[in-house]
């Protein structure tokens, strides 16, 4: 399906969007029921992360469904078959498959009949895939399947799928947090995906996702000509509304040149005791001094221990050579204030109109 087309599906499906199209990720702890709720308020459409524990979801949902009661999230499109309602909430919710819990994941779609639901990291592939594809649609009809891929292969074969998604979220290697070890730019990957799924006959649309924090890389994806919106995370991360530590946020808004000063790796994983991660993943985190002890070759058990008592220290364990995880994308070096994620938004989407616009100004 080519960008105007899924652009208007989009559009037709959640009355609420404005374009140009931008989703808040569901980033794991971070991305909460204000952060969501606030997105979808400003026209975007915003996602819950997953919480430590599968049961966490139910709690968040409830307070985002609180939220909606309070103030309603407007209809943009006169033509959506999907109008916002408290018995569908106007929001997303996101399911870490390797580690989650399908049984409390359906109870909770079931009950809260969120529009959007969010697949990532199964520890099978597809198989897993269409498992909780088909439970959830089981569970609530309504609730359409993203589901995130960093590869043509992963998308060829969700598209060949009987279960295949409503939208494939494609994400590149810029991306924070985690994602496949091995990876291509979005810039890359989306035309590559968009002739692969052509060739099939397949009409799912395409999101871009990974170095994305300001209206310029909104326009960058937008200008593949095959994506209907853009996908952001680490500049929410800097936005009132994020559940994150003060010393987390703080690193944000320190690191610049994120392509140097990031680094893709398990290590931040394996400090935390979690070897359970799937081999292909790994994560895109700002380099500190647990990174920089561990490329110098110190002892794991060592650098272990170092992590473990910096854990106790709260914010001021975070910074340049302190010890806490701060998971960024490589375009971390964009983000310089802390703002509401409505101006984000607001600011971003004027930000990629007007470099559209300046683009083909210049080929004039």
């Amino acid at each position: 399906m080519g960008a105007p087309r899924a652009v208007q599906h989009l559009k037709a499906t959640y009355s609420f969007l404005k374009t140009p199209i931008i989703i808040s990720a569901p980033m794991r702890v971070f991305a909460g029921p204000d952060l969501a709720v606030a997105t979808s308020r400003a026209g975007g459409l915003g996602f819950i992360g997953p919480g430590l524990r599968p049961t966490d979801l139910d709690s968040k949902l409830d307070k985002a469904r609180g939220l909606l009661h309070q103030t309603s999230i407007t209809a943009h499109n006169s033509t959506a078959s999907n109008a916002p309602d408290i018995d569908h909430l106007p929001i997303g919710v996101g399911f870490q498959l390797f580690d989650g819990d399908l049984e409390v994941a359906a109870a909770t779609v079931r009950k809260y009949k969120p529009v959007a639901a969010w697949l990532f990291v199964p520890a099978s592939g597809q198989c897993d895939l269409d498992q909780w594809t088909l439970r959830i649609r089981k569970e609530s009809p309504s609730t359409k399947i993203w589901i995130q891929i960093g590869s043509v292969a992963e998308a060829v074969a969700a598209a060949k799928s009987k279960h295949a998604p409503d939208v494939l979220v494609v994400q590149g290697i810029d991306a924070g947090g985690h994602g496949l070890r091995k990876g291509a730019s979005v810039i890359s990957l989306l035309p590559e995906i968009a002739d692969a799924l052509q060739n099939l006959g397949s009409e799912i649309p395409l999101v871009g996702a990974g170095g994305i924090a300001d209206g310029r890389g909104v326009a960058a994806v937008l200008a593949t000509g095959v994506a209907a919106g853009a996908v952001m995370g680490t500049r929410f991360l800097a936005s009132n509304e994020a559940e994150i530590k003060t010393g987390y946020q703080e690193d944000v808004l320190r690191v610049s040149d994120g392509g140097q000063s990031t680094i893709r790796t398990d290590l931040f994983d394996r400090l935390q005791g979690r070897d359970d991660w799937p081999a292909r993943y790994d994560g895109r985190a700002v380099i500190n001094g647990s990174v920089k002890d561990d490329l110098a070759g110190m002892d794991f058990k060592q650098n272990k221990q170092i992590f473990q008592e910096q854990m106790k220290n709260g914010s001021i364990g975070w910074g340049e050579d302190g010890r806490m995880t701060a998971y960024v994308g490589s375009a971390v070096g964009l983000v310089r204030a802390i703002d509401s994620a409505g101006e984000i938004i607001e600011r971003s989407r004027a930000e990629a109109r007007r470099a559209l616009r300046q683009a083909l100004d210049g080929l004039e």
